[in-house]
């Protein structure tokens, strides 16, 4: 469902929702988020995994510039957050819950999402029901907040060591701890992410989500494609979707140079990606070359349009595109003004980029 809020608010120095921002029901609750959220983990800055040492985070951010980029969707009716415990193990929330803040902003006018599942701490599992409730705690102070709009599980693989070390499935415990702190009111909406369809489908039917969350764009589209495992799911149980990643980590902005590869700092989640190769990203640029012509070739053309055609997907009711500055964060929001893709234009780019990832 789609609604426009017509008139802006001002409070503090920044000003809520714009004629301009279309903003989407999350599944059968009352929660409207803007169609243009804002993904958060470029704002924890550099991390490992305490499992094996690998990245899992971004390069170094500075706080200002993150503010400053908060203040630019703010300014242009962006009201959704996307963020995770595991985003600068706090760093990310802890960030966004100072910024929100010292901007002067009315919490109830906003939509903060965060996640638990990544970071176990010194629990057996990261689903362990004691856990969790640590975690929503750990996450609710950061934030500076006493509720969570979307509170996710961050993956959908709950089977994991017990106290003993044997192997237990944690599904149906985590998913009444979750329903109980909905109940508390310290959760408003219950979402799940995962990446791939057999988790969606064994999750949905206990956890009952009100909203999914998954990789998707232009490249990489298996939850949204028309008729896919996923939508089925999603029209049983009346869910929504939210989409990380909808600019490819930059790819789909023709970003990088084919001739010389990006290489990113240590802590970097993307040093881990297999596609930042000379012959993947000439491949794109190729392709981006059609786009360019159909919708502009500016970064804000490619961004708009990379938004706008995950947003035309059935059941899709926000993008979450990430940001360290204000000038990506003014990158991002320009879809929220534009209009809507065409279903002929949608349909030509999933035919450009078929079988790309």
């Amino acid at each position: 469902m789609l609604s426009c809020r017509p008139t802006a608010r001002a409070r503090g120095s920044a000003t809520l929702y714009t004629s301009a921002m279309r903003y989407r029901a999350v599944g059968k609750t009352n929660i409207q988020v803007s169609e243009i959220g804002f993904g958060c983990w470029t704002m924890g800055g550099p991390n490992w995994s305490l499992a094996d040492g690998s990245p899992v985070g971004w390069a170094d951010v500075n706080d200002a510039e993150v503010i400053a980029g908060i203040k630019v969707g703010l300014d242009a009716g962006v009201n959704h957050w996307d963020n995770a415990d595991i985003y600068g193990n706090g760093r990310a929330e802890r960030t966004l819950g100072q910024a929100l803040k010292s901007l002067g902003i009315d919490r109830k006018m906003q939509i903060i999402a965060t996640k638990v599942g990544h970071f176990r701490g010194t629990a057996p599992w990261a689903y362990h029901p004691a856990h969790i409730r640590q975690q929503c705690e750990q996450s609710l102070r950061n934030l500076g907040t006493d509720y969570i709009d979307i509170y996710y599980f961050h993956h959908g693989t709950y089977t994991g060591p017990d106290h003993t070390g044997a192997a237990h499935d944690y599904l149906h415990e985590a998913s009444a701890t979750m329903h109980a702190l909905v109940k508390e009111g310290k959760v408003r909406a219950i979402g799940q992410s995962a990446y791939n369809d057999d988790d969606f489908t064994r999750a949905i039917p206990v956890l009952r989500p009100d909203v999914l969350q998954n990789k998707a764009n232009m490249r990489y589209d298996p939850s949204i494609a028309p008729g896919s495992r996923v939508q089925k799911l999603m029209a049983e149980h009346g869910c929504s979707f939210v989409a990380f990643g909808p600019l490819d980590q930059g790819v789909l902005l023709d970003k990088f140079d084919p001739d010389n590869p990006p290489k990113f700092e240590e802590g970097d989640y993307r040093n881990q990606r297999k596609d930042m190769v000379p012959a993947v990203l000439r491949d794109v640029r190729d392709k981006l070359k059609t786009v360019k012509a159909a919708v502009g070739s500016t970064t804000e053309d490619l961004a708009s349009a990379a938004c706008r055609w995950v947003l035309a997907h059935d059941h899709v009711c926000s993008v979450i595109p990430g940001f360290r500055n204000p000038k990506q964060a003014t990158c991002n929001i320009r879809a929220g003004s534009d209009a809507p893709m065409a279903h002929d234009q949608v349909r030509a780019f999933r035919a450009l980029f078929a079988g790309a990832n």
